[in-house]
């Protein structure tokens, strides 16, 4: 009987070792605090809007730092003209890859440009100066950086791309064709290019941070904006609420409307919103720590499903 419990024994000790050795690995941790200084380092260059000094500063900073992370990050330029301010738009979209062997990809994306009219301004004389642009632009930007080095040192389960988009601010109110440049150009041009789905983050530093389903986001990509808010029911994200508040025309309707899955992660109450306050003091690295740790478990959490079943 005692020769038995011992057999007994050493087979649950045996079969504890191979579990242990079967665990899967922990979602990486996210650094909220290289987050904000990135999102600070963004604002330094001044307004980012294009053809301006600052606009083309930062993308040679952006560029760098994704260069840093991966031998595989390219610039995609392209030009806009606008007929109605008869300006010509020299525009960048910044794109770096991750795992590149793996056929299974995915789209982690954000604009980087800032809007070149504080439009929302009460005071009328101000509409024509820039803005900042601390978390409509550069907060989504800044996760995504964190999460560049992240996958530098850690290979994801299949392959990530990260884009940074231009020209996304750059419309006015009623001209949506004059919205989204970077993207729709992207969109034009993806080729055979195919991502199970794509994950747009705009808009996601704030200190009083309300993430909410975005409607175009939950009507034609249910599934996917389940798995993210899933993931972030397991991070404790307390800041993602689960009914739908806003309708958003932004950079994942191209996406959408080429039948390619994209979500939307936004807070479109963020009262600085194209206005000139619209700078770091009203952003949080807990805000970006938690939206980056939600990414994170929905890039690295393998029972998260990645299709529609």
């Amino acid at each position: 009987m005692y020769r038995f419990r011992g057999i007994i024994a050493g087979a649950v000790f045996i079969m504890g070792i191979f579990a242990q050795c079967q665990k899967k690995p922990p979602i990486p941790s996210f650094d909220q605090n290289e987050a904000f200084k990135y999102l600070k380092e963004q604002c330094d260059f001044g307004p980012r809007n294009p053809n301006s000094p600052a606009h083309d500063k930062c993308e040679q900073y952006l560029f760098e730092k994704l260069s840093a992370t991966t031998p595989i990050c390219r610039l995609q330029h392209f030009d806009y003209y606008d007929d109605v301010l008869k300006d010509s738009l020299k525009l960048t979209n910044i794109i770096a890859s991750y795992n590149p062997q793996s056929q299974r990809r995915l789209l982690l994306c954000a604009h980087w440009d800032s809007r070149p009219w504080a439009d929302k301004e009460t005071d009328s004389s101000l509409h024509n100066r820039p803005i900042l642009g601390a978390n409509d632009g550069a907060s989504g930007v800044a996760i995504l950086l964190v999460i560049a080095e992240i996958l530098e040192e850690r290979t994801p389960p299949f392959g990530v791309d990260i884009a940074l988009f231009d020209g996304e601010d750059y419309g006015r109110e009623g001209q949506t064709d004059k919205w989204l440049l970077g993207s729709q150009y992207f969109v034009k041009n993806i080729g055979g290019y195919r991502p199970l789905f794509v994950i747009l983050l705009d808009m996601v530093g704030d200190t009083d941070l309300q993430i909410h389903k975005e409607y175009y986001s939950s009507t034609y990509a249910s599934w996917l904006v389940d798995r993210i808010w899933k993931a972030a029911a397991i991070e404790k994200a307390e800041h993602f609420y689960p009914d739908i508040k806003h309708t958003v025309y932004d950079d994942h309707v191209p996406f959408l409307q080429s039948g390619i899955a994209a979500a939307d992660i936004i807070d479109m109450d963020y009262k600085y919103w194209h206005t000139l306050e619209d700078t770091p003091e009203k952003c949080s690295g807990n805000s970006l720590g938690e939206v980056g740790r939600v990414i994170l478990r929905t890039i690295f959490d393998e029972e998260l499903a990645l299709e529609p079943k």
